[in-house]
Order: structure tokens, then C-alpha cells, then sequence
């Protein structure tokens, strides 16, 4: 037929070509199939621990869905944070020392509720909900009561640590402060026992002056210094400014002051300059004075010093019968001649007591559990004070009082009595029973060492004493009164100047 297609043959496919096809796609998925399994077993074994390794413990991401097994993990959480603030509310109340108290009680309780029921919330042994319920509302109730618990105790718990770091505070303060107070004690006792450069100055000026020499003579027509009606006063010193401001001082405000002698003793190294002071400058108003050395006098004893030759004055002064002994820290201000008129009815020595209350009685000074101290001595007895004292040196040997200072002397060679640098314990006990009080007007002390002296009780005194550390001659002295000392300084002897003192 014209214009008519012809028909489309099939092309024949082998059975060869149809298996080749078929090997080649089960080639591909097989290698498919494999790459597959690979990557995804690679993936798990970077992504998850080996099984030796895993945590036990299941982390967020990983909790059951199962409401119930939540609960319980957040009931256990919560009574677990619980328990640890009450066991360190039961801990703290034991570090403020509040073992008796309500709190105390109240959180060892809950603490120890708390633990008990942590162990009842696992949830492998809770299986239903009933088995849940009542363990959450008492896990709920004993939270309820911790947190109220910690609210209501927060308060007193501060106020308390508050209360603990104040008294630490204090404490702290008061240990520096008693280590400031030994360390100035220490610093003012070490000024006051040296010499300060202006009195070793003036010593060695004085020693260097040509009457020095001549000195050393003895005392012409000794016995002129015995007058029985003269008024007799001691001074054992080795500073001869002090000395020379006592003799002024008492010279000066006498009614008569040529009725008046004064003893000065000194070490022999100083004799010189304090016989060369007084050559140079003589005591006012007529007054006589004479002095010598520790080794003028035959004792009978080489031990002796200055703080110990007190307890020879009769040895020493054989021709008198009452001398007035004053410490070379004092200042005068006032007629002494009463003193030798005093009644001490029959007693030795004439004193200022300084107790008050139950302050600076004999147990402050003496060791009594020494069987001497105790068996001899009241523990509360009235100490008195060396400064001003009136002795009857008649009364003295009498009583043997200078055999009493030795006995107590050989006792205490070990210091078991009193310590050993002190002299007023060995003057307690040497006087004991026979030391008559004075006015306190005779005697005001504490102008060395107390800033708060009453000023009426300083104006009234016949005798101040600056006893203490803060010597008017240094540089510690206190400036409200080292004027009262300064003004019976001789400023007209040409030395001072020459040795900067700051007066």
C-alpha cells in the first residue's frame, strides 16, 4: 500500500546481555549495601561508650518518659538538698556552741529524718503510684518543714556568727593590744634603767672639771653633819640632776631651810661630778648637804648597792635617831618639817598606803605559796610605797630590822619570794607590822606612768613622785608634768646647755 509505513521489527536481546545487566545492578547494591553498614557501625561505636565504660549514672537526655519514675528522681533530688542544709544548720549550731538549744534539736532531728527516708525513694522500689503517694506527701511535708525551719533560725544564726567574728575581733584586738602594752613596757623600762646621752654628757663634763681631783678628800668636820636638831634627810642616787632637783626643790619651799641636811650616797665612780655639781652650785637657802660613796661605808657586807643600802640606814647614821628617805625622783613642794614631828607611835617606819579596794596589797608583791611568805604575812595587807618615808632608826634596831631584810634576803637568793630586781617587796616584808600610814597628802605618786593624776591631789602635795618609767629627765616623760620637775632644774649651770637638755 502507497504511503503506509512499514512495521517496526523488535530488536532482538540476547540472554547474554540480560544476565551481564543483571550482575552488574546486584553488583552496585551490594557495594551499596555494605558502605551503608559500615559508616552506620562506625557511627555508633564514636557516639556510644563501650559498655565496660558507660555511666551508670543516666543523664537527662537519657530519663524514662514514665511520669512516675520523674517524680521520684525530683522528690529524691529535693529531699537530698534538704538533708545537706540541715546536717550544715546542725553543724553550725555545734561551732556557736549552742548544743542545748531548740535549734540544735530541731535540725539533728530533721537531719536525721531526712536520712531515713532518702533511702525509701528509689525508684526500683516504688511500682505504682499508690506505693508513691505517701511517700510524697511525707518527703513534701518534711520539706515544708526544713525550708521553714531554715527561714525562721536564718536570722539568729547571723546574728550569731555576727555575734562570734565581733568576739574574735575583740579578742584579736585585745592579744595586740597586751603585746603592744609588753613590748612599750619593755621599751620604757630599758629608757629608764639606761643613762640617755644628755646625763652621761653631764656626768663626764663634771668629771672633767678641775676641782675633780680635789674630790676626792675626805669630808673635813663629818660630824658637823649630825646636828640632833637638824632635820636629816637620804638620797641614794647616781644621777646627779635628779639629785640636785630634789635638794632644790626641798631647800627651796622650807620654812628653814638651814635647819635642813641632806645624805647623799652614790656609786664611787660618781662622787666627783655629784660633789663637783654641789661645789659649783650649793643647795638654797643654807642648807647643807654631804656626800659619799657606797664604799665609805663599812657594812660589813660587799653585795650591797644602792637600792639595798636603805635597809642599813641605822648602820649607817649611827648618831641619828629619825631621817626622812627620799627617792631621786621627787619633787618638793611643801615644808617637810612636820614629818619629823609625826607620831609613828612607836613604830619604825612612817608610809603612804597606795591599795585601794582589793588593788596593790601584799599578794600582788610577794609569792605566797612560799611556806615563809604564807605563814608570816596576810595576803591582804596594805602595801605602802618607798618615796617618802619617815623612819625611826631607834624603833628600827630595836625591832632588828635590818637581821629581818637579810633573812628574807638569803631566802630569796632564787627569787621564790619576790622578784629579785624589785626593792619594795623586801621593804614590805622587812616593815611588816611596824609601818605607820601617813596623809596621802604627804605623798602623791603615779606622775611616771599615769596621764590621769588628779591635779587638785598634785597642787595639795607635799611630795610628788614621778615613779614609773616616764622619768622627767627623758624624752618619754609625760609634758603635763614635767613642768612641776622642770622648774627646780638649775638652768644657770653652764653644762646643761652643753649637753642638750630639753628642758
Amino acid at each position: 500500500m502507497a504511503g503506509s509505513r512499514p512495521p517496526v521489527r523488535p530488536i532482538p536481546i540476547s540472554r547474554r546481555v540480560l544476565l551481564s545487566a543483571f550482575l552488574t545492578l546486584l553488583s552496585l547494591f551490594s557495594i551499596v549495601s555494605f558502605l551503608s553498614s559500615s559508616s552506620s557501625s562506625s557511627s555508633d561505636r564514636s557516639s556510644s561508650p563501650p559498655a565496660d565504660h558507660r555511666p551508670h549514672r543516666r543523664s537527662f537526655l537519657s530519663l524514662p518518659s514514665d511520669p512516675l519514675l520523674s517524680r521520684v528522681d525530683l522528690l529524691r533530688r529535693h529531699a537530698s538538698g534538704h538533708h545537706a542544709l540541715a546536717s550544715a544548720y546542725a553543724s553550725h549550731s555545734l561551732r556557736l556552741k549552742l548544743d542545748h538549744s531548740r535549734l540544735l534539736r530541731q535540725f539533728t532531728d530533721l537531719q536525721l529524718s531526712l536520712s531515713a527516708l532518702l533511702p525509701r525513694l528509689d525508684p526500683d522500689s516504688i511500682p505504682d503510684e499508690d506505693s508513691l503517694r505517701p511517700l510524697e506527701k511525707e518527703a513534701k511535708d518534711r520539706i515544708k518543714i526544713a525550708r521553714q525551719l531554715v527561714s525562721e533560725s536564718k536570722e539568729s544564726f547571723d546574728t550569731q556568727l555576727k555575734i562570734h567574728k565581733l568576739q574574735d575581733t575583740v579578742l584579736s584586738a585585745r592579744d595586740q593590744l597586751i603585746r603592744a602594752h609588753r613590748l612599750r613596757t619593755l621599751s620604757g623600762s630599758i629608757a629608764a634603767a639606761s643613762t640617755p646621752k644628755s646625763l652621761h654628757c653631764l656626768a663626764l663634763r663634771l668629771l672633767s672639771h678641775p676641782l675633780a681631783p680635789k674630790t676626792l678628800a675626805p669630808i673635813p668636820n663629818l660630824s658637823a653633819f649630825f646636828d640632833p636638831d637638824a632635820y636629816h634627810l637620804a638620797i641614794f642616787s647616781n644621777n646627779v640632776i635628779a639629785v640636785a632637783v630634789v635638794v632644790a626643790s626641798a631647800a627651796k619651799n622650807a620654812v628653814d631651810s638651814r635647819r635642813l641636811v641632806f645624805h647623799v650616797v652614790t656609786d664611787r665612780m660618781y662622787l666627783p661630778a655629784m660633789r663637783v655639781w654641789f661645789k659649783l652650785r650649793p643647795p638654797p637657802g643654807h642648807a647643807r648637804i654631804e656626800i659619799r660613796s657606797l664604799t665609805d661605808f663599812s657594812l660589813g657586807r660587799q653585795d650591797l648597792d644602792l637600792f639595798t643600802l636603805r635597809f642599813y640606814l641605822p648602820a649607817m647614821y649611827p648618831e641619828l635617831r629619825r631621817i626622812v628617805l627620799l627617792e631621786d625622783d621627787v619633787v618638793v613642794q611643801r615644808d617637810l618639817a612636820d614629818l619629823w614631828r609625826v607620831d609613828l607611835e612607836g613604830r619604825v617606819n612612817g608610809a603612804v598606803e597606795m591599795c585601794f579596794g582589793g588593788f596593790r596589797r601584799f599578794d600582788r608583791y610577794l609569792n605566797f605559796s612560799h611556806p615563809v611568805v604564807a605563814e608570816r604575812f596576810s595576803p591582804r595587807a596594805c602595801a605602802w610605797s618607798f618615796g617618802v618615808n619617815v623612819f625611826d632608826l631607834d624603833a628600827w634596831r630595836r625591832e632588828h630590822c635590818t637581821d629581818r631584810f637579810q633573812e628574807y634576803q638569803s631566802l630569796n637568793e632564787d627569787g621564790i619570794l619576790w622578784k629579785p630586781e624589785a626593792v619594795l617587796p623586801a621593804g614590805l616584808m622587812t616593815f611588816y607590822m611596824t609601818t605607820t600610814p601617813l596623809d596621802k597628802s604627804w605623798h602623791v605618786m603615779g606622775l611616771g606612768y599615769n596621764p590621769s593624776v588628779n591635779l587638785e591631789e598634785i597642787h595639795n602635795a607635799a611630795v610628788i613622785h614621778f615613779n614609773g618609767n616616764m622619768k622627767p629627765w627623758l624624752d618619754v616623760a609625760m609634758n603635763q608634768y614635767k613642768q612641776l620637775w622642770t622648774k627646780y632644774v638649775d638652768t644657770e649651770m653652764e653644762f646643761l646647755p652643753l649637753c642638750n637638755f630639753g628642758l
